[in-house]
């Protein structure tokens, strides 16, 4: 089987497909990954095959003018405009993945649920689609919304029908975090891939006091590097007795600014390698910090900004393995005493364990590769 896996040029969104594609290719089959030129270096650091398909899109204007303090006041708020930032992606990428299937003979087109260039070519060609979430199932919360968001280009590349959500979706989260999906839901145990990195310099011998990792993702540097927050969060909880490992890339150590003595800075490790040295996570909400934290049992502060990282913080603070304080954050002593409460609080480790639990007994990468062979009959696309 030919399995064509797409997303649009988000490092986050590759990184959840990667087990599942690589599972793909050890149960034997052929696997490629389509993206937008931008991405195509970080698809081939994953050491999976890639094939770069339509042009670049500016996204991080678009998400920047979202979080703007005047965005809020705008009739029609950040929703509208995400989707005609994803409709303008799938434009961008569209005919050229069509090409790229019809070419390779794909079978199964696998895509992340932002992706409608997925799909789209899936439609056109006559072959299966399944989407691969990242995270909660932010799409079918605006799920009535979608079929006006795809008519201009359903009609421009002739098809009748589209379904967005595919004929199943793999989904990674536990179900105890999860929101209804849009289709089949396919679950599969989470794998962290927090992309390139290197095993961690040995961490400081405990000390006795809970350890607490801070880590603020990548993609809020990016939109606004007023929006990262670890550094402000590290001096909020200076007061409290705890340990703090701060998780960076090299390029936010210079917005950290100065830190106090009991803040370990490590950059460039897998997040996955860390946690399990850590009691709690403070973060930003984005979907794979989440679920990586998830996946060791750790309770959570968030502070998200973007939509979607407010969805997923929304629905572990619904689970009760977490707590959300809303940004901006006028006053930092906020922070300590959330966190305080989160570590005094052992009903939030107890949730957390949980999902925990409901993620390990999730079907592995291969059981959910068989379950996509049997979406498909390997007749696919053959002119």
């Amino acid at each position: 089987m030919r399995i064509l896996f797409t997303t649009w040029a988000w490092p986050s969104h590759l990184y959840a497909m990667v087990p599942v594609a690589w599972a793909c290719r050890a149960g034997g089959h052929d696997v490629l990954v389509a993206s937008q030129p931008e991405l195509t270096d970080t698809i081939l650091r994953t050491g999976l095959p890639a094939a770069p398909v339509g042009h670049d899109v500016d996204a991080v204007a678009t998400f920047r003018d979202i979080v703007m303090p005047a965005a809020a006041a705008r009739p029609n708020g950040g929703g509208p405009r995400v989707l005609r930032l994803l409709n303008s992606l799938a434009e961008a990428m569209v005919d050229d993945l069509i090409e790229l299937a019809r070419r390779w003979r794909a079978d199964l087109i696998v895509f992340e649920p932002t992706a409608f260039a997925g799909p789209l070519a899936a439609a056109a060609l006559g072959i299966p689609a399944v989407r691969h979430l990242y995270g909660t199932d932010l799409m079918s919360v605006v799920g009535r919304f979608l079929p006006d968001a795809l008519a201009p280009l359903r009609e421009k590349l002739g098809l009748d029908a589209v379904d967005p959500f595919g004929v199943a979706t793999v989904d990674p989260c536990p179900a105890g975090l999860q929101v209804p999906t849009g289709s089949r839901r396919l679950p599969v145990r989470y794998v962290p891939h927090n992309g390139p990195g290197m095993l961690p310099p040995e961490l400081p011998a405990p000390s006795g006091r809970p350890r607490v990792c801070v880590t603020w993702g990548t993609t809020l540097s990016r939109v606004d590097p007023g929006l990262f927050l670890a550094g402000q969060v590290v001096r909020a909880i200076s007061d409290l007795d705890v340990d703090v490992v701060v998780a960076i890339t090299p390029g936010q150590r210079e917005l950290l600014g100065t830190l106090p003595a009991q803040a370990h800075v490590v950059e460039s490790a897998p997040l996955h390698l860390l946690l399990p040295a850590c009691d709690a996570v403070v973060a930003h909400g984005g979907a794979g910090t989440l679920l990586t934290s998830v996946a060791h049992g750790l309770p959570q502060l968030l502070v998200p900004r973007l939509p979607d990282h407010v969805r997923h913080a929304g629905r572990l603070a619904e689970a009760g393995a977490g707590t959300v304080i809303e940004a901006p954050v006028e006053d930092p002593a906020v922070i300590g005493d959330r966190l305080a409460e989160l570590l005094g609080t052992p009903a939030y480790r107890t949730a957390a364990e949980r999902l925990r639990d409901e993620m390990r007994g999730q079907p592995t990468p291969a059981q959910v590769v068989r379950e996509l062979e049997g979406l498909t009959t390997g007749a696919g696309v053959r002119s």
